[in-house]
């Protein structure tokens, strides 16, 4: 029993030793010039929705729930934003070239298609970012016309 007393008490000070390491935030004020909204005639009801579902891992600005200052979450979120953005950044959209775009939105369609993204660990907890059956056909005609003008 005395082992057991002793491994919770490690287990508590890691744990809270772990909170005063911070990760770096994701968070900008500025939207730039590039940004996917700013350079497409993006309709409301869908600029909306990649807002909520798409823009906190795939931008230069997340909106940090209260739970991001938890370790260890806060590691795996900030994994999660550094990989989004490494796939797709809405914010410098149209830096790419058109092939990369075209690229990106066949992308965008299949993982809307096959429920892919947004991810369900994101889901689970953000409830408002869920695509609703209308909301994904709407969102992939978008994108649909949008790789065709390219």
């Amino acid at each position: 029993m005395k082992i057991v007393k002793i491994i919770v008490f490690v287990l508590l000070v890691v744990f809270v030793g772990i909170q005063f390491i911070k990760t770096p935030r994701n968070q900008s004020d500025i939207v730039p010039k590039t940004d996917f909204m700013l350079v497409n005639d993006v309709p409301k009801g869908i600029g909306n929705k990649l807002q909520i579902s798409c823009y906190d891992c795939h931008s230069n600005n997340t909106v940090y729930p209260w739970y991001s200052k938890i370790q260890p979450g806060a590691w795996f979120m900030e994994n999660h934003i550094k990989n989004g953005k490494e796939e797709l950044n809405f914010n410098e959209w149209d830096s790419y070239s058109n092939r990369r775009k075209k690229s990106k939105l066949k992308s965008i369609i299949n993982q809307i298609k096959d429920n892919e993204m947004p991810l369900l660990s994101y889901t689970l907890i953000h409830r408002d970012a869920k695509l609703s059956e209308n909301t994904k056909k709407k969102m992939i005609q978008f994108m649909e016309q949008l790789k065709n003008s390219l």
